[in-house]
């Protein structure tokens, strides 16, 4: 059998992919704690909770990627990660205050988002009633 000394390691987004490169070690957290993987671990599958996903290139450089929800799939040499929503970041301490600014600008999307969509469910209710009574 053939040791690979690294691993291919996509990170995705659902618009775009974050992140895609080699990598010599990735550690995550998972719904059941935190976990490390290496290039000939066994094939492994878990979902992701929100955290901070850290990589380790072959120069022992760290990359940081603060990330939302998702699944983490490792085959072979292959890690393919799939998140909702993340940032990369070369520090932790830049990385707290992207991720901060990112997620808090997306969730006032979605919040906005929500109360336009109640406002169309209200005239949408209000105009079939008003059909309704015009109706002999």
């Amino acid at each position: 059998m053939i040791q690979a000394e690294d691993m291919t390691v996509t990170i995705r987004l659902p618009l775009r992919t974050l992140h895609q490169g080699r990598a010599s070690r990735l550690c995550g957290e998972g719904r059941a704690g935190g976990f490390g993987l290496l290039p000939n671990h066994a094939d492994f599958v878990t979902e992701l909770v929100p955290s901070v996903l850290t990589l380790v290139l072959a120069d022992e450089t760290e990359l940081f990627f603060g990330i939302d929800e998702g699944m983490l799939v490792k085959r072979d040499s292959e890690v393919s990660v799939v998140v909702r929503r993340g940032v990369a970041g070369d520090a932790l301490d830049t990385l707290q205050r992207k991720v901060r600014d990112s997620f808090v600008d997306v969730e006032d999307d979605e919040r906005a988002a929500r109360v336009a969509l109640s406002r169309l469910e209200a005239d949408m209710v209000r105009r079939l009633g008003q059909l309704h009574r015009l109706q002999p």
